[in-house]
């Protein structure tokens, strides 16, 4: 299993804004990928920070989630947003 955890922080109400406008369509998208475990981005006490959290089955299944994601909506609203993630294989 892979599981990444972090946060995304915005810089500034543009971006918090673009986050808010797309995060519902991504996070449904992301949990019918095939080998998603679960998928959650949430606000945080910090109205500019959002609590990422996500599993998927494996490496593959991870790695066409991220290449999805790059070729998303939501990347292109996003991409200019820091992402401070921790990425970590469980088990076997």
């Amino acid at each position: 299993m892979i599981r990444l955890r972090g946060q995304m922080i915005c810089m500034n109400a543009e971006d918090r804004q673009a986050v808010l406008a797309h995060m519902q369509n991504h996070i449904a998208l992301t949990r019918a990928e095939p080998g998603c475990l679960s998928f959650e981005i949430s606000e945080t006490e910090d109205a500019f920070a959002f609590e990422v959290m996500e599993a998927f089955r494996d490496r593959a299944a991870f790695d066409a989630h991220q290449a999805r994601t790059r070729d998303s909506v939501w990347f292109q609203a996003t991409r200019g947003i820091l992402r401070d993630f921790r990425i970590e294989e469980v088990g076997d």
